[in-house]
C-alpha cells in the first residue's frame, strides 16, 4: 500500500456487474475497517482507464458483449494493472473477470476476446451452460468454500497454473476444478456474491495487503455459509441421483 487507506477498485462495474458482484468490493471495505483500517471502494467506470494505484482489483461476471467491451479497456491499461501487481496489489476475478484474466476466450459464436495474460489459461465456451449452487474444496489452507456459477466457459489452465480448488459439486472449470490461484490472485466461477458468502477467503485477499489480521467475529457470515454448503451438498446429491436414474434408463 502506498498509503494508509486501502483502495479496493471495482472495475468496469456497468460491465462486469451483471451477479451482484460488487458484494465483494464492500465486504472487503467493512472488513477492513471493522479492524481500524481505513478503506474506501474505488469505482472505475469503463469510459476511464484503470489505475495503478489500487490495492485490490476486483473484476466481476457480465455476458459475453459486455464482456468484450471489458476486455478492450482492461488490455489498453494492462501496463498500470501490471505495475500494480508488481507494488503488491492483489486481484480477485469472477466469472466473466475469470476468463479476461487469462489469454483469451473463445465465445459460442466464433469471436476470440483476448485477454490481459495474467494466468496462463484459455477459456471456450461449451454446453450445457452450467448453472446452480458450487461447492469447492480449496487447495491450500481454506474451509469449504460455496457460490453460485451461472457460466457457459470450459476454463483450461496451463500446466504451470493451480486451480483454487476442487469442485464437489456443481460444474467450475469443467473438469472437476474450479479457478486459479496465484501469489495475491484468485480466479473463480463462484458467484454469491462469493466473499459475503465465504469470510475466509475475503480475510486471505485483504491479508495479501495489509499483513496479519486481527481476529473478527464472523458468526453470522459462517452460519450463511453453513446454510449455502448445506444447500450445495443437497443439490449435489439430487443431481447425482437423478443422474444414476437416468443412466439406468
Amino acid at each position: 500500500m502506498s498509503d494508509s487507506t486501502l483502495r479496493v477498485g471495482l472495475i468496469y462495474p456497468e460491465l462486469l456487474g451483471t451477479y451482484g458482484d460488487r458484494g465483494n468490493a464492500v465486504v472487503l471495505v467493512q472488513r477492513a475497517r471493522w479492524r481500524g483500517h481505513d478503506a474506501e471502494l474505488v469505482e472505475v467506470p469503463a469510459s476511464e482507464p484503470i489505475p495503478d494505484s489500487l490495492d485490490v482489483y476486483l473484476f466481476g461476471g457480465g455476458e459475453d458483449d459486455p464482456q468484450s467491451m471489458a476486455a478492450a479497456g482492461m488490455r489498453a491499461s494492462a501496463a498500470g494493472i501490471g505495475r500494480a501487481r508488481d507494488n503488491g496489489a492483489a486481484v480477485l476475478a469472477v466469472c466473466a473477470g475469470f476468463q479476461l484474466i487469462g489469454h483469451r476466450y473463445d465465445t459460442g459464436d466464433g469471436e476470440s476476446i483476448d485477454g490481459l495474460g495474467l494466468v496462463d489459461a484459455v477459456t471456450r465456451a461449451g454446453s450445457p451452460r452450467l448453472i446452480g449452487e458450487i461447492v469447492v474444496e480449496p487447495a491450500e489452507g481454506l474451509p469449504i468454500l460455496t457460490g453460485f456459477e451461472n457460466h457457459g466457459g470450459r476454463t483450461t489452465l496451463g500446466a504451470g497454473e493451480r486451480p483454487l480448488g476442487r469442485v464437489l459439486t456443481g460444474g467450475g472449470n469443467g473438469d472437476g476444478s474450479d479457478g486459479v490461484l496465484r501469489d495475491r490472485l484468485v480466479g473463480t466461477y463462484l458467484h454469491g456474491p462469493v466473499l459475503p458468502r465465504n469470510p475466509a477467503l475475503a480475510d486471505r485477499l485483504l491479508s495479501w495487503v495489509l499483513g496479519d489480521l486481527a481476529p473478527l467475529d464472523s458468526a453470522l457470515e459462517e452460519k450463511l455459509r453453513a446454510q449455502q454448503l448445506d444447500a450445495g451438498s443437497a443439490a449435489g446429491l439430487r443431481k447425482w441421483w437423478q443422474d444414476r436414474r437416468l443412466g439406468r434408463g
